[in-house]
């Protein structure tokens, strides 16, 4: 799978590790950037780089990685078609991609340790959507709010 990854300073030495570890694993990773570690860099243009990128690659996944993920996960949906979710725990990075159909997962490099943070890169990339049904209607909603429709609540809600 190809896998666009993007970060900031904050992330910079744990996507450095990253890298290594998905191409180990058989992925094909595509890095927005930074291209070296500079303390005041700014996060949004390399995850909305790598949002982009996964929106115009349909079948890839991207991962944004900041100092909590707050932020990287922010930019990231700010482009039309991704659906970026900030994952903390296993849980999270499973259902991220069950349930809402994710296509970016951002993760906080300062909230957990090489070990756990990769871990819940590599749930997020394993598990696949669902496809049911009220995710797939919800999912849609959500798309038709980027095109300008606002969505409707069902009658009763």
């Amino acid at each position: 799978m190809r896998v666009h990854v993007a970060t900031d300073h904050a992330g910079f030495e744990f996507v450095q590790g990253l890298v290594a570890h998905l191409r180990d694993a058989g992925h094909d990773v595509v890095d927005h950037g930074p291209e070296s570690y500079e303390p005041q860099d700014d996060y949004p243009a390399f995850c909305i780089a790598a949002g982009e990128a996964v929106v115009a690659d349909p079948g890839s996944l991207g991962v944004v990685v900041g100092g909590s993920g707050n932020g990287e996960q922010i930019a990231a949906n700010k482009v039309v078609g991704v659906r970026a979710a900030l994952a903390w725990n296993l849980e999270t990075a499973r259902l991220a991609r069950q349930h809402n159909d994710a296509n970016v997962v951002a993760v906080g490099a300062r909230q957990h340790s090489v070990e756990e943070a990769t871990a819940l890169v590599d749930a997020f990339l394993a598990e696949p959507f669902s496809g049911d049904g009220r995710h797939a209607r919800r999912i849609g909603q959500v798309g038709a709010y980027e095109r300008g429709e606002r969505p409707v609540p069902p009658a009763g809600a």
